[in-house]
């Protein structure tokens, strides 16, 4: 099934010259169905970059998906044009008397700055409690989900020595969670982050869920009120090339980085990177969307009801 997109966001020509199938909205309105309605308030600083790693996962289904492009009304994008952003994306304020069936939130590289002192902080709060009302599954990517549990659970963030970046060998430690079936006992997954969130200040909390872990302590997916709130401590949306261009950028700047791990053939800069992640990403996403969205959202959107 197709995932309903503005035909002329830049994501609609890659996807299909991809062969992923997009459809209008104007065509989508002809057609008596409901598709999901899913919402995407992207704080990364490549919006368009985002925009499309998440619409080829969202579009990997069997689902029809009415995606919302959503960003903070509180901070001007320095890396998306301007044109763009009045084109395809709304604000919260558009949006606060609407209800969907799920909600992304993706990271932004703000993790080495205080909760509060980042400037869309207090907007994100206010998105982040509409969201327990008025959608019924959100996923947190990244330093959203270190966000997340900060906010509604009181858990902090710790700064990293240096900068986790690379592909990490996971395991899942949770059989029954509908979202982790068809997973293998362990995967592969993509992190690109400067802090960290113990393991040790979640399982104070008997409400969320540990599903999967990596390293010594490494957290990676917590789910929580039913699996209304998803929380990914990684980047499983990342294309085969982010992670290299992003240590490219960061050594441009002349920041000390390590190179991304497990990444490159041969752990060789000069070779492309091995790409390993893919299936699992699309499991993810698949999983999330039929069991915790499709399955269980109300068909009449305005039934959706707080949880606690």
């Amino acid at each position: 099934m197709p995932i309903n997109i503005n035909s002329q966001l830049p994501a609609a020509k890659i996807l299909a010259q991809e062969g992923i199938f997009t459809m209008p909205f104007e065509r989508a309105e002809t057609q008596d169905i409901r598709p999901l309605r899913i919402a995407i308030l992207n704080i990364m600083p490549t919006k368009e970059q985002t925009e499309t790693q998440l619409m080829r996962l969202l579009a990997n289904s069997p689902l029809q998906i009415e995606v919302v492009l959503l960003h903070p009304a509180t901070h001007v994008p320095k890396n998306t044009p301007i044109e763009h952003m009045n084109a395809f994306y709304q604000t919260f304020e558009d949006v606060k008397d609407q209800k969907f069936d799920g909600l992304i939130i993706t990271g932004a590289p703000v993790e080495q700055i205080p909760f509060e002192q980042v400037t869309y902080w207090d907007e994100l709060k206010e998105i982040m409690d509409w969201s327990r009302k008025n959608v019924y599954s959100t996923m947190h990517i990244c330093w959203a989900a270190q966000a997340g549990l900060y906010y509604y659970y009181g858990i902090p963030k710790h700064p990293l020595e240096q900068k986790l970046s690379g592909i990490y060998l996971h395991k899942r430690t949770d059989n029954n969670s509908p979202l982790m079936r068809g997973f293998d006992d362990v995967f592969w997954a993509p992190h690109s982050r400067h802090s960290y969130v113990k393991m040790s200040n979640v399982k104070e909390h008997p409400e969320l869920s540990i599903l999967c872990e990596f390293g010594e302590n490494g957290l990676y997916l917590v789910s929580a009120r039913k699996g209304r709130q998803i929380f990914v401590t990684g980047h499983p949306e990342y294309d085969a090339n982010t992670l290299k261009t992003e240590y490219v950028r960061d050594l441009a700047k002349g920041l000390d980085v390590p190179m991304p791990a497990n990444y490159f053939t041969d752990n060789d800069p000069k070779k492309p990177p091995l790409v390993r992640w893919r299936g699992h990403a699309n499991l993810l996403f698949n999983n999330w969307l039929n069991y915790y969205v499709y399955q269980e959202t109300p068909y009449d959107l305005q039934a959706i009801q707080n949880e606690e």
